[in-house]
């Protein structure tokens, strides 16, 4: 098997080889979900949309399985304060957005926002491309178990203000969910975790793989949170 490299130079690859059994389930979603069941957003068919990649690193901490989230710097024009998944623009150096383009661009984009060490993760899947309409952001999901873990934290604070890890057995919480409401009447899924409000883009595709993976709890869908909301 050859294991995910770095962002510079080697082969960027995915492998489920040496995978820990409860990443089964997301292995399957990643098998089996079309991209009409992640969003109603998807990418246009005229292919316009700037290609760009996210990372979602599964981890195992103190607490079991989890996530790496991080909670975008206030200063920012775009999801300025938003928690989301490491990610950004694929780079022309990352190579072919139809290829591994994707690959390398949700590591370095991680390792430049995070810290995360590239060498670390295994890369094993990667979902439908959707779509961002507010920002015209085409995105591919690629999916990573954090394989070595090792010390994150904000590189630069222009872009990050901090990296938190998130239990999935919180985010599975019932009392943990909400759904958020935009100021201008929008809904969806979101997370009340580490002190944050995760909404949007990342809320919407945890939700789904919540869901698809068999992990999902029973929750009030009625309960509503704005977007200002503080724990």
């Amino acid at each position: 098997m050859t294991r995910t490299s770095g962002t510079q130079g080697g082969p960027v690859t995915l492998s489920t080889e040496g995978l820990p059994g409860w990443l089964d389930p997301v292995v399957r979603v990643v098998e089996t979900v079309a991209p009409g069941q992640l969003s109603r957003f998807l990418p246009p068919e005229n292919g316009t949309g700037r290609q760009s990649a996210v990372l979602i690193l599964f981890g195992e901490g103190e607490r079991g399985p989890e996530l790496l989230l991080m909670e975008r710097a206030s200063s920012l024009r775009s999801h300025a304060g938003q928690p989301s998944f490491p990610g950004g623009a694929l780079d022309p150096e990352d190579g072919d957005p139809q290829g591994d383009g994707p690959l390398r661009a949700a590591l370095r984009e991680a390792q430049e926002e995070t810290g995360v060490d590239p060498s670390g993760v295994q890369l094993f899947g990667v979902l439908p491309k959707l779509y961002i309409p507010v920002s015209g952001f085409v995105v591919t999901p690629v999916l990573g178990w954090w394989r070595v873990p090792g010390p994150v934290g904000v590189v630069d604070p222009n872009e990050t203000a901090r990296v938190f890890t998130v239990p999935v057995a919180d985010l599975t919480h019932p009392d943990n969910r909400a759904t958020a409401v935009h100021p201008r009447g929008h809904e969806g899924p979101a997370f009340l975790v580490e002190s944050a409000l995760v909404w949007g883009f990342t809320a919407g595709v945890i939700d789904r793989l919540l869901h698809f993976a068999g992990w999902e709890r029973p929750w009030d869908r009625d309960r509503r949170v704005p977007l200002d909301w503080r724990a």
